[in-house]
C-alpha cells in the first residue's frame, strides 16, 4: 500500500493518507498475529490446508477493499469488496466507471491486486492445491508422492523460481509497452494485469484506448504466456528436474486459440466483410484475451455477429492451463474428460475391451477422473445457483447467467449491455455484487476449496 500512497503524494491526491491508514492497520494485525503465534509448532494437516486457502484469499480481498471504501471515489462496501476480490482473483471485473480520471494511486492499487493475486494463484497452484487433491497442476496431481518428490526441488526453490519467473517477465512486458508508445505509469500497471491474466487497465477503452496493433500483439503474447503452466518457464532454470516433464494440455490449449482464433476470423472476413489482416489481428487479440480469462478488450466484440458470439461463449468455459494465471475450467480437466467420454463411447461398442487412460506418460488414476468430474458437476451447478440468485436479485436472465459465469470463471466481460465488453457491473445492486464477489473466490480456489468448508463433516472433531 506504500506503493499508490507514494504515487498519490506526488501526485497531490489526499488519497494517500488512506492507503497509509490502510497500511498501517494492516501490518499492526500482521505484527500482533506473529506475535501471538511465535514459537508454535506448525502441524499441517488437510483441514488446516483448506481453512488456511480460503481464509488467506478472503481476508485479503477485505484488505484490499480497504483504499476502494475509504477513498474519494465514494464506493459502497459491497462495490469496494467486489472490485478487490476481481482484482485478486485476477477476474477484471470492474464496478468503476472514468478510469482515465481516476487518481492514480487507486490504479495502481487495482494492477497491484491483480499482480500479487496472479502470483498467489501460480503458488497455490504448484505448492498447495496438489497436497489438499483438489486441484493445481496435472503432473502433480498424476504421480505419487514418492515420484513427485524426486523429481521436483524443494519447495523454497520451486517458490523462488517461480517469483523470479514472474517478476521478469512482468518487466519485460512492461519495457516492450514503454517501447511502443505506452506512458511509463500505463506500461507498468498493464503489464502487472497483463501477465497475471488480471485484465484492469487505467483507461476505460483498455487496451483500445492505444490505437495500437503492435501493443495488441505484445499484450497477446504475454496473455498467452500467464496462461501456460509455469512449470514450462521454471523447467529453463532446473532442467535436470524436469527431464521428464511433459505436460500435454500445452500443446493443446494452443491448438484451441490457433483453432478459435481461425473460426473467428472467418467469421468476421464473411459476414462483417472485415478485411482479412485486421480481421486475423482483432480476433486473436480477443479471442486470446477471453481464453485466457484475461479481460482486456479493444472494442466491443459482442456486436461483431452471432456466430462470434458462439466462439468467445464457448471460448470462457475453456479457460487457460493448470498451474497458470488463468482461470475458467482449465485444459487439463477438459483432455482428461475426453479421454474419460472416449474410452466410454469404445466401451459402448466393445463391451469387454480395455483402454488405458492416460495424461502424457501417466496413468489416470480413478481419483484423478473423480476429482475432474466431481469439478465440473459444481461448475455448472455453481453457474445454474448463481444465475438463479442473479435472477432473484433483479438481473435479466442473460445478464445473470453471463455474469455469473464470467465470475465463476475469472474471465472479466460478459455478455450484454449491462456487464459486456462496453459496460461495466456499476450499475448492479449490491446483494448481485456479494453474490458475484463469493462466486470469484469460489472459481479461483477451485470451488471444492470453498465448499468444503460449508460440510458440517468439515467441523466435526
Amino acid at each position: 500500500m506504500l506503493v499508490p500512497a507514494f504515487v498519490d503524494l506526488v501526485d497531490g491526491n489526499r488519497d494517500w493518507v488512506v492507503f497509509i491508514g490502510s497500511g498501517t492497520v494492516t501490518a499492526a494485525i500482521s505484527a500482533l498475529i506473529a506475535v501471538a503465534t511465535r514459537g508454535e509448532r506448525f502441524r499441517p494437516s488437510p483441514r488446516l490446508g483448506f481453512l488456511l486457502v480460503t481464509s488467506i484469499w478472503t481476508t485479503a480481498s477485505f484488505i484490499g477493499a480497504l483504499p476502494f471504501y475509504f477513498a474519494s471515489i465514494d464506493l459502497g462496501f459491497a462495490a469496494a469488496l467486489f472490485e478487490s476480490v476481481s482484482g485478486i482473483t485476477t477476474t477484471g471485473a470492474t464496478v468503476i466507471s472514468g478510469l482515465d480520471a481516476l487518481p492514480r494511486g487507486l490504479l495502481m492499487w487495482r494492477s497491484i491486486l491483480n499482480f500479487l493475486g496472479g502470483i498467489g494463484i501460480v503458488g497455490m497452484a504448484l505448492l498447495i492445491l496438489p497436497s489438499l487433491r483438489v486441484g493445481g497442476l496435472a503432473l502433480f496431481q498424476l504421480e505419487s508422492s514418492d515420484r513427485s518428490g524426486k523429481l521436483l526441488p524443494r519447495v523454497n526453490q520451486l517458490a523462488a523460481g517461480i517469483v523470479a519467473v514472474y517478476v521478469a517477465m512482468t518487466f519485460v512486458c512492461a519495457i516492450l509497452y514503454y517501447a511502443l508508445g505506452m506512458s511509463l505509469f500505463d506500461a507498468v500497471n498493464h503489464a502487472m494485469s497483463t501477465l497475471a491474466t488480471g485484465g484492469f487497465s487505467t483507461h476505460d477503452e483498455s487496451l483500445g484506448f492505444f490505437r495500437s496493433n503492435a501493443i495488441l500483439a505484445v499484450a497477446t503474447v504475454f496473455m498467452i504466456a500467464g496462461a501456460l503452466p509455469f512449470v514450462l518457464y521454471i523447467r529453463l532454470f532446473l532442467p535436470r528436474r524436469f527431464q521428464r516433464w511433459h505436460d500435454p494440455q500445452v500443446p493443446l490449449f494452443l491448438a484451441l486459440c490457433l483453432a478459435l482464433t481461425l473460426a473467428l476470423t472467418a467469421t468476421r472476413v464473411w459476414i462483417n466483410g472485415v478485411p482479412i489482416g485486421e480481421a486475423f489481428l482483432g480476433s486473436t487479440f480477443n479471442l486470446v484475451s477471453v481464453i485466457t480469462t484475461t479481460g482486456f478488450v479493444a472494442g466491443d466484440f459482442t456486436l461483431w455477429s452471432n456466430a462470434a458470439i458462439g466462439i468467445f461463449f464457448l471460448a470462457m468455459f475453456i479457460g487457460g492451463c493448470a498451474g497458470s494465471t488463468a482461470g475458467g475450467i482449465k485444459v487439463d480437466r477438459i483432455l482428461i474428460l475426453y479421454q474419460l467420454v472416449r474410452a466410454e463411447f469404445a466401451r459402448v461398442v466393445r463391451p469387454h475391451s480395455v483402454h488405458r487412460l492416460t495424461y502424457g506418460r501417466e496413468d489416470i488414476s480413478l481419483e484423478t477422473l473423480q476429482r475432474v468430474t466431481i469439478f465440473i458437476f459444481l461448475f455448472f451447478l455453481s453457474l445454474l445457483l448463481g444465475t438463479t440468485a442473479l435472477s432473484i436479485c433483479g438481473l435479466e436472465l442473460l445478464t445473470a447467467f453471463s455474469a455469473s459465469l464470467t465470475a465463476i470463471g475469472n474471465v472479466g466481460p460478459g455478455f450484454g449491455q449491462v456487464v459486456g465488453p462496453a459496460g461495466n457491473f456499476s450499475s448492479l445492486p449490491a446483494p448481485a455484487l456479494a453474490i458475484l464477489s463469493f462466486l470469484m473466490l469460489m472459481g479461483r480456489l477451485e470451488i471444492v476449496t470453498v465448499l468444503v468448508l460449508l460440510s458440517p463433516g468439515f467441523w466435526r472433531d
